[in-house]
């Protein structure tokens, strides 16, 4: 009588359906967790830096504006290092159509926090080209509402990032709206309260400026839940009836 063993299924060099060593394949979605997590860590270093900036612009505290400055030199660090290790992630592995999404998307937003912390860096030294003329209540106000939409806008961003949420990513373009709207009102209250004279103008000139750097804080918080519907779905932003990457 013939004895018939058992293949073994749990042993180092088993298989998953595509072929790949299931160690290998922990191994790797290991590394994607990782990758998130510290694009969670960076968006909560540049979200931080949004009302840094901001309080740095609207008390013209010009020892805040270098550290504002000093900051986003450990961002781009980090940024470079999460950017190594996704690039060594699709050259040395093959992932799936899922993962190859997740690692795609986490690259591009790490370019729209790397350029968010970059306008963080320019609205700070706003209080420079500004000091020491203080900004008119109504101006200040409007800046202030508009750092806590910047910092609202990328945290829901990030969360649904970190929860692979595309109906939360899918809010953002309607709360950019309000960002919009704030723009106006901004405009509108710098012809009202701004002298007409050379030192007026240039305030004025300044403040628009960095009315548009915040409006673009916002529209990269819009683009990175963009990035996170083509991580969840396949769908590509700017695409209008894209078909999913499946």
């Amino acid at each position: 009588m013939t004895e018939h063993r058992a293949v073994p299924t749990t042993d180092p060099g088993h298989s998953g359906q595509d072929g790949e060593p299931v160690e290998a394949r922990q191994s790797f979605q290991e590394s994607i967790a990782e990758l998130k997590t510290d694009v969670i860590r960076l968006a909560a270093i540049v979200g931080e830096s949004i009302g840094a900036s901001t309080d740095a612009l609207l008390t013209t505290d010009l020892r805040s504006v270098d550290q504002v400055v000093a900051n986003h030199s450990a961002v781009g660090e980090l940024n470079h290092s999460i950017e190594a290790r996704a690039f060594a992630l699709l050259a040395l592995q093959q992932p799936t159509a899922s993962d190859l999404r997740t690692v795609l998307a986490i690259m591009r937003i790490l370019h729209e926090l790397e350029l968010t912390g970059g306008l963080t860096t320019t609205i700070a030294k706003g209080a420079r080209r500004l000091y020491p003329h203080e900004l008119p209540p109504r101006v200040r106000g409007l800046i202030e509402r508009m750092g806590a939409q910047g910092s609202i806008q990328l945290h829901l961003a990030i969360d649904a990032f970190a929860d692979g949420e595309a109906s939360l990513a899918s809010a953002l373009p309607d709360l950019d709206d309000v960002m919009d709207d704030f723009q106006k009102q901004l405009f509108r209250a710098i012809f009202d309260t701004v002298s007409t004279d050379e030192a007026g103008l240039q305030q004025a000139v300044q403040i628009a400026l960095i009315g548009r750097f915040y409006e673009r804080v916002a529209d990269h918080a819009v683009q990175i839940g963009r990035w996170v519907t083509f991580m969840v779905t396949g769908e590509l932003p700017g695409a209008g009836r894209a078909d999913p990457i499946d």
